[in-house]
């Protein structure tokens, strides 16, 4: 079985394929035999396409305006040239794409039909930057593939079953009815390290307390308790929370209404400023790369340094909400860009636990860990790194599927 994944940003298309050949879904992660992505942030027109496979890595400057055009291109390296790993479209069983906002319609992985297809568009204005982009990969399959079945895996899903008093917001009761409610987003990725976590730990997913920090250009947190979300800190959209890379994440309200009143910002610059313009980058002045914040500090730069404390301090204040929320805690996870691979993030994070017992292993820390416990042996809680697998876990989901009767 061979299966397509789309992943698709705001700025950006990644993609990969996976063959299982004939067997059973193998219990860990397959690697995939091409991947590729579109980058579109480099210039207006321009989009650098990156093609790996067969031990071959290609670099090629797309100068098309219609990104559907891109996505053809990317998609015939499958099938043309040194990358090319199937002989025709027609071997591709099934296409996974991850969508970021089902809203409260979707609580599982969903074939896509042009009912679904009507929802996701329905939903652009709650993830403006990116369902268009889902609809756009959607369509760009329709069009090269055909009729091949389609999955959407919406991040959304895995939060579904968020109690109501942790969803809703405190405002007019009328607007929950009307949608406006937490709907959490990296989901895929938290179900996936929680499920990861129970392995690695040895125990039922059912049985544990676990706080997942995806942390990435865009952050979030997930209290998991017995293998269902039960809170997360991004809402109604993936602005609120955790600060992030260009996101503000939460704020006072009150802040919009002034400058509105005083500064005559309209609705279009200040979803620029608080997703764009905000965050490590919009403090440290540099880049909303934690890398190059480090190295501003090195520098003694301090705005980079008050990046890095206002990151830490929201961060542990966040883990400090989670727990609360749980009422205790076996297992502290940290996934994603940052979360994988930035020691210094973890062991801020993690110093201010000390008090119930949580204790990392500065050596474990160090060592460049990937989906191990890096908690000190007497620890009272497990501090797990893993790696998290979207595309394989959207791959997952396409096989259970298409087991299923037709």
């Amino acid at each position: 079985m061979k299966i397509l994944v789309l992943n698709a940003g705001s700025s950006s298309q990644k993609s990969c394929l996976y063959d299982l050949g004939d067997q059973k879904l193998p219990e860990h992660p397959l690697k995939p035999v091409w991947e590729a992505m579109i980058d579109w942030t480099v210039s207006e027109g321009q989009g650098i396409l990156t093609v790996k496979s067969n031990h071959i890595k290609q670099k090629i400057t797309l100068q098309s305006e219609n990104k559907t055009q891109d996505i053809a291109q990317m998609l015939n390296s499958l099938i043309q040239g040194e990358t090319r790993v199937i002989n025709q479209f027609s071997e591709i069983n099934m296409v996974g794409h991850r969508v970021v906002h089902g809203g409260t319609k979707y609580s599982e992985a969903t074939i896509i039909t042009p009912e679904v297809k009507a929802t996701i568009k329905d939903l652009i204005p709650l993830a403006p930057n990116h369902n268009p982009a889902h609809i756009q990969g959607i369509e760009a399959i329709e069009t090269i593939l055909g009729n091949v079945p389609q999955v959407a895996v919406f991040d959304t899903a895995f939060h579904h079953k968020i109690p109501v008093e942790n969803a809703a917001y405190p405002i007019p009761y009328e607007w929950l009815a009307k949608g406006i409610r937490r709907y959490g987003f990296h989901g895929i990725s938290h179900q996936y390290c929680a499920k990861l976590a129970a392995q690695i730990l040895n125990k039922p997913l059912s049985s544990l307390k676990l706080i997942n920090c995806h942390l990435g250009n865009g952050c979030s947190l997930s209290a998991i308790k017995d293998g269902i979300s039960i809170d997360t800190t991004m809402g109604f959209t993936p602005l609120e929370g955790l600060m992030m890379g260009t996101r503000s994440g939460s704020i006072d309200p009150a802040i919009l209404i002034y400058l509105m009143r005083e500064y005559q910002y309209s609705p279009k610059q200040l979803n620029t400023m608080l997703n764009k313009e905000s965050g490590l980058k919009g403090i440290s002045g540099i880049s909303a790369d934690v890398r190059s914040i480090f190295q501003g500090i090195k520098e003694d730069n301090e705005r980079a340094q008050l990046a890095l404390d206002m990151y830490v301090h929201r961060l542990r204040s966040q883990i400090g909400s989670m727990l609360a929320v749980l009422g205790g805690l076996d297992a502290l996870i940290f996934t994603a860009g940052v979360g994988e691979n930035a020691p210094i993030i973890r062991e801020k994070a993690c110093e201010s636990f000390g008090f119930f017992g949580l204790k990392l292993d500065r050596e474990k820390n160090e060592a460049s860990p990937v989906d191990v416990d890096i908690a000190a042996t007497d620890s009272s809680v497990r501090i797990l790194v893993i790696h998290t697998e979207e595309d394989w876990a959207i791959a997952q989901e396409c096989w259970h599927l298409h087991q299923l009767p037709s």
